[in-house]
């Protein structure tokens, strides 16, 4: 029991902060109060929806299971129950007589409506209710320009970003002392939703889980990161993306733990390539800053000049492309390994995505939705600008005439096809050199595996004409 207690019983409201180290607002919660009351309100929606899929909903699942049996280690328990949060939490209030409200901030702009919602209910019920920086280094309003405005370009943000001191990670949370009384319900699983186990493997889920990846690619990945991170034959990446999702780490431990790697680093290419990581760190605040200030990017093109544009209705080629059926094997291994796992590998995301923006043609939303609907490490944020980069119409976009050819992509970043020949078994026979180019003879690449669905040169005149016929029509 904490003797300088402010409050009798607060809520620790969980959202995407699945852990119980070194979380900003539950720490705070067992300083604060004589007791905690953990509770994770659970979506009530069914069988389908447009920004999840059941591969995320099943590590959503087994990271709760891992936390509930987490909290026990601090004298938590984890109460489980279903509904709007704000509808769930003013109940729990009720139910417990709880005197204040603690959690962590959302970045987007869906959870900072709810947050809304659960600050108007505690002020109307007389409660405390505290919420918390924690997802992010720096708040969105923290790192501006001289004139206090955001950043539309990454290079000016980042170096900003870096220049500012990082907080360190909260120590250990105070015993919860959670009441035993409170009914909850069972933890989760697949059925809630009404969705099917997945029948592949997919990462393993829970904060010891996330620790022990931290602690692979801080003893390694990371001091070969600028060499590797973009063969995705090779294992060089941190594959932290889901954790930070989710909240089983926090980036202020991921941030320490890698300059603690780069202050023992033995030579410079080591201390480079960590350099490069922390640097894909601030990307990843960058679009969440992006999001903050300007949410409109969920439903419009970043850049003004490029909205109407007119992308083709998605057909037969996009259904090829969901499928990994493009004849394109550097794009097809790419979905399939979406579809198979959940994730795909950083440098994949870019060819596949600018192969549906620039050689299909096809609305980057429709891409964007897919991916969210398919990776575990689906972030509003970066999968925003991800796409939006791709497709030449977001913030620090490549330049629209800049289309990358997914054959010469194939021939610089898998050169041997091993990554395209662990996605696309039917194609393990086929020499490497076969996967590098487009049939020449007309006939596939092997039996059973489809043409290409487009000529990569002929849609790229197409897209060049299509952005050109746009700027002349708008005026610009």
């Amino acid at each position: 029991m904490q003797m300088s207690a402010s409050f009798r019983l607060a809520i620790h409201w969980f959202r995407r902060d699945l852990r119980i180290l070194d979380n900003s607002a539950l720490h705070a919660a067992s300083k604060a109060a004589e007791s905690v009351l953990p509770v994770f309100a659970v979506s009530n929606w069914r069988s389908e929806h447009a920004w999840t899929g059941p591969k995320r909903q099943a590590f959503l699942c087994r990271s709760l299971a891992s936390l509930a049996k987490n909290l026990e280690t601090i004298q938590g328990r984890l109460l489980i129950r279903s509904g709007k949060a704000d509808e769930v939490l003013e109940q729990l209030v009720k139910e417990s007589g709880a005197d204040a409200i603690f959690f962590n901030r959302d970045p987007d702009p869906f959870g900072r409506e709810m947050e809304t919602k659960v600050e108007a209910m505690a002020a109307r019920l007389g409660i405390a209710c505290r919420g918390f920086h924690d997802v992010t280094l720096h708040d969105p309003n923290e790192v501006l320009t001289q004139d206090g405005r955001p950043y539309r370009v990454y290079t000016p943000y980042s170096r900003n970003w870096l220049s500012l001191e990082k907080p360190q990670p909260h120590p250990k949370p105070a015993p919860l002392h959670s009441p035993a009384d409170i009914i909850s319900q069972p933890l989760p699983t697949l059925a809630h939703w009404g969705l099917a186990e997945p029948s592949e493997s997919i990462a393993e889920a829970g904060e010891r889980a996330a620790l022990e990846r931290l602690r692979q690619a801080c003893e390694g990945r990371i001091q070969h990161y600028g060499q590797k991170r973009d063969s995705p034959a090779e294992t060089g990446t941190s594959r932290l993306s889901q954790d930070l999702r989710f909240g089983l780490l926090s980036v202020r431990t991921i941030h320490a733990r890698a300059m603690q790697a780069r202050a023992n680093a033995s030579h410079a290419e080591a201390r480079a390539s960590i350099d490069i990581f922390i640097k894909e760190l601030a990307w990843r605040e960058f679009y969440m800053a992006i999001l903050h200030h300007f949410p409109i990017v969920l439903d419009e093109e970043f850049n003004p000049d490029w909205r109407g544009l007119q992308w083709q209705e998605p057909d037969a080629n996009f259904e090829a492309w969901q499928q990994g059926r493009t004849g394109f094997p550097i794009v097809d291994a790419g979905i399939r390994e979406l579809l198979a796992t959940g994730h795909m590998h950083n440098r994949l995301r870019m060819i596949v995505a600018m192969f549906l923006t620039k050689d299909l043609h096809i609305d980057w939303r429709h891409g964007e939705q897919f991916f969210m609907r398919h990776l575990i490490d689906g972030e509003i944020a970066s999968n925003n600008g991800g796409w939006q980069w791709s497709a030449g119409t977001g913030a620090d976009a490549a330049p629209y005439f800049r289309i990358q050819n997914p054959w010469s992509q194939a021939k610089r970043h898998d050169p041997d096809g091993v990554y395209t020949k662990r996605w696309l078994p039917e194609l393990a026979g086929v020499p490497a050199a076969r996967l590098l180019e487009a049939p020449k003879d007309g006939r596939p690449i092997t039996p059973g595996y489809p043409l290409p669905c487009v000529d990569h040169q002929t849609e790229r005149d197409r897209t060049l004409a299509m952005f050109k016929r746009h700027r002349e029509q708008s005026g610009l």
